[in-house]
């Protein structure tokens, strides 16, 4: 399982991340430009001194994520994106340990391409004339489902 920021806009939401990550043993992937100094130094900042235990890695683009996701991964795994326009809801999803969960700006979501690529896209059910979660919140409330349905949470 890894999470996948798309061009984050929000230092402390990517370090709330990054933070949740560090605890729950998963790794993160930065898919750059993202709104905000991501320095060492900035993150450094951003996720406290979770960031040495946290197993991240940066990509220049959208393009280089997608050729280091077929490079480095055999199976490759699915691609599952986050969205307030997906088709299914996260609790009737079925995860698998080798997912990625791809999650848009805080902004702006995810543009048509990175949908277009997604292999499913999953949503939080909310209530009507309500718009999103924070991102930091919605990636909890999935990464928990996921980790729930996989075994995937680290033994105490």
């Amino acid at each position: 399982m890894r999470i996948a920021l798309y061009q984050p806009d929000i230092a402390q939401n990517t370090g709330t991340i990054l933070r949740l990550c560090a605890c729950l043993g998963i790794a993160v992937d930065i898919i750059e430009p993202a709104g905000f100094d991501i320095s060492d130094r900035a993150l450094k900042r951003a996720a406290l001194d979770y960031l040495p235990h946290v197993d991240l890695t940066r990509h220049m683009s959208f393009a280089a994520f997608t050729d280091a996701r077929a490079a480095t991964m055999p199976s490759n795994g699915r691609l599952i994106l986050l969205t307030s326009h997906g088709d299914t809801p996260y609790h009737h999803f079925t995860f698998e340990k080798t997912d990625t969960l791809l999650l848009g700006r805080e902004s702006a979501g995810a543009p048509d391409a990175v949908h277009n690529i997604a292999d499913a896209r999953i949503t939080i059910p909310m209530r009507p004339g309500l718009r999103s979660l924070n991102i930091a919140v919605a990636t909890a409330m999935v990464l928990g489902e996921a980790l729930r349905q996989t075994g995937g949470f680290p033994e105490a």
